[in-house]
């Protein structure tokens, strides 16, 4: 098939319901554990202070920052201004704004191995609680390094300021929020979870996930369970096969030291894509309920076929990015970064073809990927239809018909597309490819609300749906485990490599070809 138009769908035609209210955090104070860290400068003190100005946080709210070393209330006030200016909107901050939010900001300095750190948290906890309405809750943000989970916890749990509460309902609550990865392996995580859960409830617990924060994502749910023209397709008697994929256009930057412990199965595929799977796979919950979407999302990770050590190789590519362009950019391979080891044996990339022993999906492929230093930064989930039994229409030699294709943009540019074939206006019947687009910006305009955003007024309003649970964590562990074992053993011996700007080895292709397909090129 030759030629390709795109048709844009906007929203301005159609009737618009009026906004229902979005509902405020209830009053709390969130500490966070590593206030000085990358993730609370980029991210949470960001998304806090937007939360602020749209008046979504509550009246009785407080931030604790815990940080290493000798800061004050005054000095941390000064960091986080900096980090809103560098990492928040462009236009500068609203006074009025930083103004309330600034007084709600005091710190603790102190090691989080000392029992005296807590003994001041609890100190200036009381002090806050006595000054405003009762009922306040304790949101507690671990912004640590994985290998310091185990002592915070145990910490904040001993020293009282963190109890176990059986009661989801009850009042003040008590939560705990744990950014990935959580573990190294199925072991791992698995006593990780044995040792929160002796001292929390699962209900309190919040393994967040930045990606399932996103418009995009959560709007797969709504798009196949609120349009009924589609769920009766959304099976193996109608799709051929899924791809997932998650490129970066970026190198290991400053995280180099983590990146050589994790490789990419452990920082994309065992939390961010498989959950993308899952949200594309399950199937409709009974009602929008935060277990009962968690149900559905662990029973496809539990469903998916375990690869075994003499399947990698027909299952799963591997790959390291070697020197190259970006962007017009000459940029170095992964192994002349710094802080990486010369002959390291660390994937940047890796390619996946996975199954779901179920019903609905039995024989349908799902094909993940994900790498670094790929031609552009993109997201998505793109679901490609089987083709019509038999093409009627007349075509030349070696000419097919093209499958449709239906795509999830996750990020840059979050939307949807589907690809159908319609005859091109011509006297002669010519069949070409036609696009048609939804682009949320265009038909809504900028995003209101970051992932952080949503996920943590979520923690505050104890909505545990976007988060993941103990039996998903594992599930997630047990297909990646495996895979990581065994490339682990044969260290760099048949690691392939791809220049940076690529979308990644060539084996990578030859691992879908063998299904029929070829890699969407976003």
């Amino acid at each position: 098939m030759t030629g390709s138009l795109t048709v844009p769908l906007t929203t301005a035609e159609w009737p618009v319901a009026p906004p229902r209210p979005v509902k405020r955090g209830e009053p709390c104070t969130m500490v966070i554990l590593g206030a000085n860290g990358d993730l609370a400068r980029r991210k949470l003190m960001p998304a806090l202070f937007h939360l602020m100005g749209d008046g979504l946080l509550p009246d009785d709210f407080s931030v604790v920052g815990v940080a290493r070393g000798r800061m004050t209330d005054g000095s941390f006030r000064e960091v986080t201004r900096a980090a809103l200016a560098e990492f928040g909107d462009a236009d500068g901050l609203d006074q009025g704004t930083w103004g309330r939010f600034a007084e709600r900001l005091v710190t603790i300095g102190g090691d989080l191995n000392d029992q005296a750190t807590y003994a001041a948290m609890r100190e200036r906890l009381e002090a806050i609680e006595r000054s405003g309405g009762p009922g306040r809750g304790r949101l507690f943000y671990l912004a640590l390094p994985p290998s310091a989970y185990r002592t915070a916890i145990e910490h904040l749990s001993k020293s009282g300021l963190a109890p176990r509460l059986a009661d989801p309902g009850a009042r003040p609550w008590v939560r705990i929020v744990i950014e990935k990865p959580f573990g190294r392996d199925l072991d791992s995580a698995r006593a990780l979870n044995r040792m929160i859960l002796e001292r929390f409830a699962e209900h309190q617990v919040y393994r967040i996930d930045h990606y399932l924060g996103k418009e995009a994502v959560q709007n797969l749910l709504v798009f196949r369970f609120a349009n009924s023209i589609f769920e009766p397709v959304w099976n193996r008697n109608h799709v051929d096969h899924v791809q997932i994929t998650a490129a970066e256009s970026v190198g290991v930057e400053h995280r180099a030291g983590y990146y050589e412990e994790s490789g990419v199965v452990r920082d994309m595929f065992q939390n961010h894509l498989l959950q993308l799977l899952a949200l594309t796979a399950m199937e409709p919950p009974a009602a929008f309920r935060p277990d009962a979407v968690r149900d559905e999302r662990s029973k496809v990770l539990a469903a998916i076929r375990p690869v075994g050590p003499e399947e990698i190789d027909d299952c799963a590519v591997r790959g390291q990015y070697a020197p190259g362009v970006v962007g017009g950019e000459r940029v170095p391979g992964y192994r002349d970064e710094d802080r990486v080891a010369p002959g390291s044996a660390t994937p940047t990339y890796a390619a996946l073809r996975l199954l779901i022993d179920n019903w609905r999906w039995q024989g349908v492929p799902f094909f993940l990927r994900s790498g670094k230093r790929m031609p552009r930064r993109v997201t998505e989930i793109s679901i490609h239809f089987r083709q019509p039994p038999h093409l009627m229409f007349p075509s030349t030699a070696g000419e097919s018909i093209l499958s449709n294709v239906l795509a999830f943009r996750v990020q840059p540019d979050e939307g949807i597309s589907l690809s159908l074939e319609v005859k091109a206006p011509a006297i002669d019947l010519r069949l070409v490819t036609a696009g048609m687009e939804f682009s949320y910006a265009k038909s809504f305009g900028p995003a209101e609300h970051s992932a952080y955003e949503t996920l943590l007024l979520d923690c505050m309003l104890g909505d545990t749906t976007l988060f993941a649970r103990s039996d998903g964590v594992e599930a997630a562990w047990r297909v990646v485990d495996p895979l990581i074992e065994a490339w682990e053993q044969r260290e760099a011996e048949g690691l392939p490599s791809y220049a940076a700007g690529e979308w990644g080895p060539a084996k990578a292709d030859e691992l879908i070809a063998r299904d029929g397909a070829s890699w969407r090129t976003p």
